[in-house]
C-alpha cells in the first residue's frame, strides 16, 4: 500500500470530479492544479494550489509550458526508498507527488470538427502526456489515473484502503496510462501522416478501440474481438442476439457491396462472406425477390442487407425465410414489429454508416499485407467497347451492375445478371472455368430469365473455353478486364458468335 498526500489535477475533461474531489478532502490529500482545472476546482469549492505557486515558476508561451518543470517531475518520477533521489528532493527543497490525474487536450474529437491545421496542432497535449509517463513509469509509488472511467475504482481503492492504494491497482492503472499515452501519439502520428497522403509509412501505428469481445472466432475454439478506430462502427444493433465474428465478417461484405449500390436502391444477400443475390431495382420488395430468387438456397441463413428503409410489406417477405441478420438504413415501426418476432433475428441499421477511403488488411504471424480498398464507382469511362456489335444502354447498365458485383465474389468470380438482378454466381474456384460452370448451374437451377443475360468475370479470360461457355447458355454480353496475351482471340470469338464484349481497364481480384 501507498498513501497519498498530494495529487496533482489537469484534465481537460472535466466532468465527474466533484465525488472524486470529496474523497480526496477526505483524505486530506493536498490537490495542486494548473488553469481551467484550477478554475473548476475553486469554482466547486475545494481548495487547490495552482502549478505556479507550487513550482514558483509561472507559467509561459501563453500556456505551453505550465507542469514542464523539474519539482513537478522529480516530485513524480523519484523512488520514495531510494536515498540519492530523497537527498536530491531535499536539496531542491522538493516534495513527492503520490497521485497524478490527467486526461489530454482532445486531439482526436478536434481533428474531424476542425480543417485549421494551426488550430489542431495546438490541441497536441505535451505536459499532459509527460506527466503522465512520469507517473506510469513509476507506478511503485505514484498512483496515475487518464480516464473518468477510472475514477470511481479509484474512489473505492481510497475509501477500502483509508487514503492508500494497492500495487495491483498503480500497476494496472500504469499499463492503461502507457496504453492511452501510445494511443494519443498513433493519432497524432496518424493525422501528419493523412496529411501528407502517407498511407505506407516507414513505420506503421494503427491506434483501435475494442468495441467488443465475442464469443468466439470462426469456430468455437478460436478466441475474437472486434476492434475499431471510431468508438463504435456507425451500425446500431436494434434487436436480437449478440453478433458473432462470423457475422461480422459477412455483415462487412454485404455493407462493402450494399454502399457501392445507388443511393436508397438494392438489395444484397450474403453467405459465408460471398455474395448469393444481389438486385438493384427499384422496387424494393421485387428487389428483395430478385436477389433471393439467385440463389435461395445458399440464402438460407445468410445476411440481407437492404441499402435503403425496410417496410411492413417487406418486412413481411423476409420474415418468411431463415435470416441470421437484416441490415437496413431504418426500419418502419410496423415492419420492426414484424421482424423482432423472431427474437433472435439481428436487425441493424447502417444509416449511419459510409464506406470512406480506407485501407484493407491481411495478416500472418507479425506480419500485415496492406492495400487501399477497391471501391472506385464505376462509370463508361472505365470501359471500351471492342466488339463489333455495340451495346444498348439497357445492356452497357446491366454490364457495369455485373462487373461491380463482381469485383466483391471472391476470385475466380463470375456472375450472370439479367435486368439488373444477378441469376448466377460463380465464386472462389482455382479455375475461371468451374466459375463460370457454377454460375451457369446456379442459373440454371434457380432462374427463369425472360430477358437478356449479361457476364462478367473479374479478370481475363486466358482461354476461349471461359467465354464460349457462358455464350453457350445464352449469354449475350460479356465485361472482362484486359491483359491477356489471348485477348485478340477473345475479340474473334466474340464477333464470330455476336457477342457484345467490353473489356474494363483494370482487374478486380478479391481474395
Amino acid at each position: 500500500m501507498k498513501r497519498i498526500r498530494s495529487a496533482l489535477i489537469s484534465v481537460s475533461d472535466k466532468s465527474g470530479l466533484k465525488p472524486l474531489l470529496k474523497v480526496l478532502k477526505n483524505n486530506n490529500i493536498k490537490l495542486i492544479s494548473s488553469g481551467g482545472t484550477f478554475k473548476e476546482i475553486k469554482n466547486l469549492r475545494f481548495k487547490c494550489l495552482e502549478v505556479s505557486n507550487f513550482t514558483g515558476f509561472n507559467e509561459i508561451l501563453d500556456g505551453r509550458v505550465k507542469t514542464l518543470h523539474p519539482k513537478i517531475h522529480a516530485g513524480i518520477l523519484n523512488k520514495r526508498n531510494n536515498k540519492n533521489h530523497l537527498k536530491d528532493l531535499k536539496n531542491n527543497n522538493f516534495e513527492n507527488i503520490d497521485l497524478v490525474i490527467v486526461n489530454f487536450y482532445p486531439f482526436e474529437q478536434t481533428v474531424k470538427k476542425k480543417k485549421d491545421h494551426n488550430k489542431i496542432i495546438e490541441n497536441i497535449d505535451i505536459g499532459g502526456p509527460t506527466m503522465v509517463r512520469s507517473a506510469a513509469k513509476n507506478y511503485n509509488d505514484v498512483t496515475v489515473i487518464t480516464s473518468i472511467d477510472q475514477y470511481s475504482e479509484l474512489i473505492d481503492q481510497l475509501k477500502i484502503n483509508k487514503g492508500s492504494t494497492s500495487f495491483g491497482f498503480r500497476e494496472k492503472m500504469s499499463k492503461l496510462a502507457f496504453a492511452e499515452t501510445a494511443y494519443y501519439d498513433s493519432l497524432i502520428t496518424n493525422y501528419f501522416n493523412k496529411n501528407s497522403n502517407a498511407n505506407f509509412p516507414k513505420k506503421k501505428i494503427f491506434q483501435l478501440n475494442l468495441i467488443e469481445k465475442l464469443r468466439y472466432g470462426e469456430n468455437p475454439h478460436q478466441e475474437s474481438a472486434i476492434y475499431s478506430e471510431d468508438k463504435d462502427l456507425k451500425i446500431k444493433k436494434i434487436h436480437g442476439k449478440s453478433l458473432s465474428y462470423n457475422n461480422y465478417n459477412d455483415i462487412f461484405s454485404a455493407l462493402t457491396i450494399s454502399k457501392s449500390l445507388p443511393k436508397n436502391t438494392g438489395t444484397v444477400i450474403v453467405k459465408h462472406a460471398n455474395p448469393c443475390g444481389v438486385s438493384i431495382l427499384k422496387n424494393k420488395l421485387n428487389s428483395y425477390k430478385s436477389a433471393l430468387a439467385c440463389d435461395p438456397t445458399s440464402a438460407f441463413g445468410g445476411i440481407v442487407s437492404c441499402n435503403f428503409k425496410i417496410t411492413e410489406t417487406l418486412a413481411t417477405e423476409l420474415n418468411k425465410i431463415f435470416l441470421e441478420v437484416i441490415i437496413a438504413n431504418g426500419f418502419d415501426k410496423k415492419a420492426l414489429k414484424i421482424l423482432k418476432s423472431k427474437k433472435n433475428l439481428r436487425l441493424l441499421d447502417a444509416s449511419n454508416f459510409t464506406l470512406e477511403t480506407v485501407l484493407r488488411f491481411n495478416s500472418i504471424n507479425n506480419s500485415m499485407l496492406i492495400q487501399s480498398e477497391d471501391k472506385e464507382i464505376f462509370s463508361k469511362k472505365n470501359f471500351k467497347i471492342v466488339s463489333k456489335k455495340k451495346p444498348n444502354k439497357s445492356q452497357l447498365d446491366n454490364l457495369i451492375f455485373a462487373f461491380n458485383v463482381c469485383r466483391y465474389v471472391k476470385s475466380n468470380a463470375i456472375v450472370l445478371a439479367s435486368n439488373k438482378s444477378t441469376i448466377g454466381i460463380g465464386s472462389g474456384q482455382p479455375s475461371r472455368l468451374d466459375s463460370c460452370k457454377i454460375a451457369i448451374d446456379k442459373m440454371k437451377k434457380f432462374s427463369k430469365v425472360k430477358d437478356e443475360i449479361v457476364a462478367a468475370s473479374d479478370a481475363f479470360f486466358p482461354f476461349v473455353d471461359g467465354i464460349e461457355k457462358l455464350v453457350q447458355s445464352g449469354v449475350s454480353a460479356v465485361v472482362q478486364p484486359s491483359g491477356s496475351i489471348r485477348d485478340k482471340e477473345i475479340i474473334k470469338f466474340a464477333d464470330s458468335t455476336k457477342t457484345i464484349l467490353i473489356f474494363s481497364k483494370t482487374r478486380h481480384f478479391r481474395h
